[in-house]
C-alpha cells in the first residue's frame, strides 16, 4: 500500500475545501463502500470534493505521489470502479446542487446526485430527464456512459439530453464542454465513459412528464416457457410510439399485489410504462390481457417518481453482483428459446435478466452524433445480471450468467454490449462495444485531454500513441 506521511495528506487537506479522508478516519469505511457488496477496496486517500478547485487539488495532488485515481459519483457501478486499491478516490456526493428552470426546461445538478433526487426536483415543475431505471443510481456514471430508462422511447438516451457539462480534465482545468465549446470533448462525455475527466455539472434539457403517468405489470410463470415470451415480444413491438416498456426473468417479489402462492416463484414479466394518458395505456392492458393469462397484475396509474423507484427494491445494496449484457437485433425465435432455456437454471432469488427495446426516439439520433456504444438502429439491450448474499451462490449464478451469456452470443449484433453493463472489461470488449471508428476517435480525443490515462478504471480507452 502507499505509504503518506502526515505531513503530505494534511498539506492536502489545507489546500481543500472538502473533506479528506484516511484509513484512519472516522467516516472512510462509508466513504470506500459501494453498490455491490462483492467490491472491497482500501484506497490511500478519499478526496470528498466540494467543488472544481478541490477536484484540480486532488488530480494534482495524485500525479505528485503517483496514485491512481477514481471517481465516485453514486458507486452504483457494478464493477466498483469508483474506488480503486493503493490510489486516490475524488468523492463528487457533496456535490448535489439541483437546479430546475421550468421556462426552459432545463436542469443542473452537481456529479454527486443520484436520480432520485433529479427526478423529485424536476417533478416539482413537472419535468424529467430520461435517466435510468434504479433511483439511487448515480447521474454521473449513468450519463457518461449512455443513460437507458424508461424515457429512451420517448425522449432518447440520457446522453442525447445532455446539453453541457463542467468538467475538471486530467491537467487540473476545469472547462466547459457543450456543441459550441469542446464540441471534441462534450462528444466523447456522451457515450464514453469516465475516461475524459471528472464531470463537476452537468445541464439537462427536460421534457413534460408526470406528475401521473400509468403502470402496466404483469407476471407469468416459468413453466410457461417460450409460449409467454414470444407473447410478450409480440405485445412488446406492437406497442405504441413513446411507451416505456421492459421484459424481465426474474423471481415474483413478495409484494402485496403479489398472491402469496406466487411470492419469490421465478417467471417472466412485462412491464409498460404510459406517458399518454389512461385511454391509450388502457388499450395496450387489454392487448396484453387477451393473451395467456397471467399469474399476476399490478395496472394502475403511479407517480412518475414511484416508476423510477420499481425496481429498487430488486437491486439492493450490498449484495455480491455481476452481470454480462449484449445487444441482439431482434428477440427472435431462437433468442427467446435460449432465454427459456437459462432462466430456469438460477439459483439467486434476486438474479434477473432485464430486456430493455431501443427503440423509436432512440432511433431518430445519428449514429455519429454521439459516443454511445451502440448504433441507433432498433435493438434490444440484455443483460444477465446475479445479485447474491453470500459468496456460494454468488459463485453459483456468475457461473449461470457466464453459460447464459455464451449461449446468447451467436445471436448477437454486438457482444461488446452497453458499456453501463459490463463487469468485466478488456480492450477488446470495449473496442467492440464502441466499434472500431467510434473507439479510434474516443482514443484520439483521449490523447488531447488525458495523455498520461489518468482516468482509466472501468471502460478504458488507452490514448491513441500517435495522436
Amino acid at each position: 500500500m502507499t505509504t503518506l506521511g502526515i505531513e503530505d495528506y494534511t498539506a492536502l487537506r489545507r489546500q481543500s475545501a472538502g473533506t479528506v479522508l484516511t484509513p484512519a478516519d472516522h467516516g472512510y469505511d462509508a466513504a470506500r463502500t459501494v453498490w455491490n457488496g462483492g467490491v472491497d477496496r482500501y484506497p490511500a486517500l478519499i478526496a470528498q470534493a466540494g467543488g472544481p478547485a478541490d477536484v484540480a487539488t486532488a488530480l494534482e495532488f495524485a500525479r505528485q505521489h503517483g496514485l491512481a485515481v477514481s471517481v465516485k459519483g453514486g458507486g452504483h457501478n457494478m464493477r466498483g470502479d469508483a474506488v480503486c486499491d493503493d490510489g486516490l478516490v475524488i468523492d463528487l456526493s457533496a456535490l448535489r446542487a439541483i437546479t430546475v428552470n421550468a421556462t426552459a426546461r432545463t436542469i443542473h445538478c452537481g456529479g454527486g446526485c443520484t436520480w432520485a433526487e433529479v427526478d423529485a426536483a424536476g417533478q416539482q415543475v413537472g419535468l424529467a430527464v430520461p435517466g435510468g431505471t434504479v433511483s439511487d443510481t448515480g447521474v454521473g456514471g449513468l450519463t457518461l456512459g449512455g443513460g437507458v430508462g424508461w424515457l429512451t422511447a420517448r425522449h432518447g438516451l440520457t446522453v442525447d439530453n445532455l446539453l453541457s457539462a463542467e468538467v475538471v480534465t486530467a491537467d487540473g482545468v476545469a472547462r466547459h464542454a457543450s456543441a459550441d465549446e469542446h464540441p471534441d470533448l462534450f462528444w466523447a462525455l456522451r457515450g464514453g465513459g469516465g475516461n475524459f475527466g471528472v464531470v463537476t455539472r452537468f445541464e439537462f434539457r427536460a421534457h413534460p412528464v408526470g406528475p401521473i403517468v400509468q403502470l402496466g405489470l404483469f407476471f407469468w410463470p416459468i413453466e410457461q416457457g417460450t409460449g409467454a415470451l414470444r407473447f410478450i415480444r409480440d405485445t412488446v413491438v406492437a406497442l405504441p410510439p413513446g411507451m416505456g416498456a421492459m421484459i424481465a426473468g426474474l423471481n415474483a417479489p413478495p409484494a402485496p399485489f403479489v398472491p402469496p402462492e406466487v411470492q419469490q416463484t421465478p417467471g417472466y414479466a412485462l412491464v409498460v410504462a404510459g406517458f399518454d394518458g389512461p385511454e391509450q395505456h388502457a388499450g395496450v392492458v387489454a392487448e396484453v390481457r387477451s393473451g395467456p393469462p397471467a399469474a399476476f397484475e399490478l395496472v394502475s396509474p403511479i407517480p412518475y417518481v414511484e416508476l423510477q423507484k420499481l425496481i429498487d427494491p430488486g437491486s439492493p445494496r450490498g449484495m455480491l453482483s455481476y452481470e454480462k449484457a449484449l445487444y441482439v437485433d431482434t428477440l427472435s425465435d431462437e433468442v427467446l428459446d435460449v432465454i427459456a432455456e437459462y432462466q430456469p437454471q438460477k439459483s439467486a432469488p434476486l438474479s434477473i435478466t432485464p430486456i430493455f427495446p431501443l427503440r423509436d426516439t432512440y432511433t431518430t439520433v445519428p449514429d455519429d452524433a454521439t459516443a454511445f456504444g451502440g448504433t441507433r438502429a432498433p435493438k434490444f439491450a440484455v443483460n444477465v445480471a446475479t445479485m447474491a448474499p453470500d459468496p456460494e451462490l454468488y459463485a453459483t449464478d456468475r457461473a449461470w450468467v457466464r453459460r447464459f451469456w455464451t449461449a446468447l452470443a451467436p445471436h448477437a449484433s454486438s457482444t461488446g454490449g452497453y458499456v453501463n453493463f459490463m463487469a468485466d472489461y478488456d480492450e477488446d470488449r470495449v473496442r467492440a462495444a464502441y466499434g472500431a471508428t467510434k473507439f479510434d476517435r474516443l482514443s484520439r480525443i483521449k490523447a488531447g485531454y488525458d495523455p498520461d490515462n489518468v482516468f482509466r478504471p472501468g471502460a478504458n480507452i488507452r490514448p491513441a500513441v500517435d495522436a
